[in-house]
């Protein structure tokens, strides 16, 4: 397999920003694009207007086509489903049910479901068996993938020879996807980040300054490196663009919905205030994270003070004078 021909055709199940910019990725490395959205409107704003509501000021190449229908993705050598992960279960079950035969189903979700403590990839593989789940995950954000700005990510499936041929057809020079056969460690990167990056924004908020965020970005590494040994993740993973590069990422700018969530948080904002009608995957993961580190005796009071934060039992000033109360202990 060369990367090229066998996957033509890629079908993009979500139309928010995430899963257009990278319907526009698809397009810019050659691939026709199918891209479903659930809303009829956004389907027609594609069709007419070459634009999706959900990211504007990018024009959407001739390439991709818009559909409503899940039927109409049979065309596709594989599918990215660009969703947040507690609706992953639903839609996914749905596509399994108008293709039963299976393909490679990668996921572009970064968090870990709520109600069964499963990873993305598991979700996939419990309601299509027949599928080959994957992962694309890494340091993005949709406003600089559509716009075409230089950004690199990872694939990971068990399959690493199909990972590779999947990152070879969906890579553009400035959409670089590098291959793994880990994609337990490249999904624990992406959801466990979400979380520390609600960290990293309640400092900022509080007006703890540069040299507090810097270190709950380098101890919430510890953290996810911590959790992510334990759920069989690879080290060289964790230290990878899935892991330690999101992670920088999301806990340095204001584009990261998470980070803004956290930030709001610490200039007193009420959660529903925060949250501002967008999603925040990390306020979904936190508690089922922390749950899952108990399960394993892993330690992650960072994780664990944003879960609390979340769930009303302390307040934000509170958790912070918690965290920094801990015993000095030896780093590691």
């Amino acid at each position: 397999m060369s990367g090229g021909a066998e996957f033509s055709t890629i079908g993009i199940v979500g139309a928010g920003s995430f899963g257009t910019a990278l319907a526009v990725a698809a397009a810019r490395a050659g691939r026709r694009v199918l891209l479903w959205a659930r809303d009829e409107r956004t389907v027609a704003a594609i069709a007419e207007r070459r634009e999706a509501p959900r990211l504007p000021g990018v024009t959407l190449p001739e390439t991709i086509t818009a559909t409503s229908s899940l039927a109409a993705l049979d065309r596709t050598q594989a599918l990215i489903l660009a969703l947040p992960t507690q609706h992953l279960r639903g839609v996914a079950q749905a596509v399994a049910e108008a293709h039963p035969a299976g393909l490679p189903a990668i996921s572009a979700a970064k968090g870990i479901e709520q109600a069964t403590g499963r990873f993305t990839t598991e979700i996939i593989g419990e309601v299509w068996p027949a599928a080959i789940p994957a992962i694309l995950s890494g340091p993005s954000f949709a406003a600089d993938i559509g716009r075409g700005l230089p950004t690199a990510v990872t694939l990971a499936c068990a399959d690493e020879t199909l990972a590779r041929h999947l990152a070879g057809a969906l890579s553009s020079p400035a959409f670089r996807i590098y291959h793994s056969g880990d994609p337990r460690g490249v999904e624990i990167g992406g959801a466990a980040k979400n979380v520390l990056a609600i960290a990293a924004g309640i400092a900022i908020g509080l007006g703890l300054g540069e040299s507090a965020r810097a270190a709950l970005v380098a101890r919430g590494f510890a953290e996810l490196r911590r959790f992510g040994e334990a759920y069989g993740g690879q080290a060289e993973t964790l230290m990878g663009l899935s892991g330690l590069g999101d992670l920088v990422l999301t806990c340095g700018s204001a584009q990261s919905r998470n980070f803004a969530y956290g930030l709001a948080l610490g200039q007193g904002k009420s959660l529903e205030e925060a949250a501002g009608g967008k999603l925040a995957e990390g306020a979904f993961t936190a508690a089922i994270l922390t749950q899952m580190a108990r399960a394993r005796e892993v330690e992650t009071p960072i994780a664990a003070a944003v879960a609390a934060i979340i769930a009303g039992k302390v307040g934000v000033r509170e958790a912070v004078a918690g965290l920094l109360a801990r015993p000095i202990r030896a780093e590691n």
